[in-house]
């Protein structure tokens, strides 16, 4: 049950996860990229500043120490001449205080010497751990400019993208529909057409019917001319005489 739990948890989370990378801005992941970068950097060169210091630090102790070093030795000289001095003049408290402060003081060089051994040692460790602490910041340093690059290089990318997905889309709407109450221009095209077919089937119809029109008015002519034609041969079978022309009424002015 509880390894069923874990699988529908990652298999959830990786649905998550999917989904907000199909919707999120590539130019934000790529500021936050470079972001985490730059904040490395910067991490790094922390470190490497401990690093550094550390060696400096371990420098300035053994120089400290070998100072410290050089002094107790010119006082243990020094105690032992003053003891001898003393044994010399008989003084036997002086010769025993100063031999017993000539034995500190050579105990104290043993203690010194062993420390400054230890810090010569140790300043060997921290002056490699420093030149590599220094690489490493240069060498990130390097790839961080590249990534800099990289990062103008995917900005104009995500700007072309974009501006291809505008005009892609921008496209698609002479093909699909915008909504619900814009027609497409496929659609827009296909009215006009049938509006236009329409309009010149009717001027078609129109000028077919004047032709009509005219064929009729020549039949009904030519009906009549035979008709006349009848009209006399009946006549002059009949032997009366053709009617006389009539004349066409001239239309008089007022001034006759």
């Amino acid at each position: 049950m509880w390894r069923l739990l874990k699988r529908r948890w990652r298999y959830l989370t990786a649905r998550l996860g999917g989904r907000w990378e199909e919707k999120a801005d590539p130019k934000t992941q790529l500021e936050q990229a470079i972001g985490e970068a730059r904040e490395q950097h910067r991490r790094l060169r922390d470190q490497a500043a401990n690093v550094i210091a550390n060696h400096k630090q371990t420098e300035i102790r053994l120089n400290r120490a070998l100072s410290e070093l050089e002094r107790v030795n010119r006082n243990a000289r020094q105690a032992i001449r003053m003891a001898e001095e003393a044994a010399q003049s008989g003084d036997e408290a002086k010769t025993a205080s100063y031999t017993n402060a000539a034995e500190q003081l050579a105990g104290r060089l043993i203690t010194l010497e062993e420390e400054i051994e230890s810090l010569k040692s140790l300043l060997f460790q921290t002056s490699e751990a420093a030149d590599q602490a220094k690489a490493a910041v240069s060498q990130n340093a390097l790839s961080l400019q590249e990534k800099l690059g990289e990062r103008q290089k995917l900005l104009g990318q995500i700007d072309q993208a974009r501006m291809q997905e505008q005009m892609n889309e921008a496209m698609s709407t002479l093909s699909e529909a915008v909504g619900e109450d814009v027609p497409t221009l496929a659609e827009v095209r296909d009215k006009i057409e049938a509006r236009y077919a329409k309009a010149k089937g009717a001027a078609e119809l129109v000028e077919e019917g004047s032709t009509e029109g005219r064929m009729l008015e020549i039949e009904a002519a030519a009906r009549n001319q035979e008709a006349k034609a009848r009209l006399d041969q009946i006549r002059e079978n009949l032997g009366l005489p053709a009617p006389a022309p009539q004349e066409i009424p001239r239309s008089t002015t007022g001034g006759d």
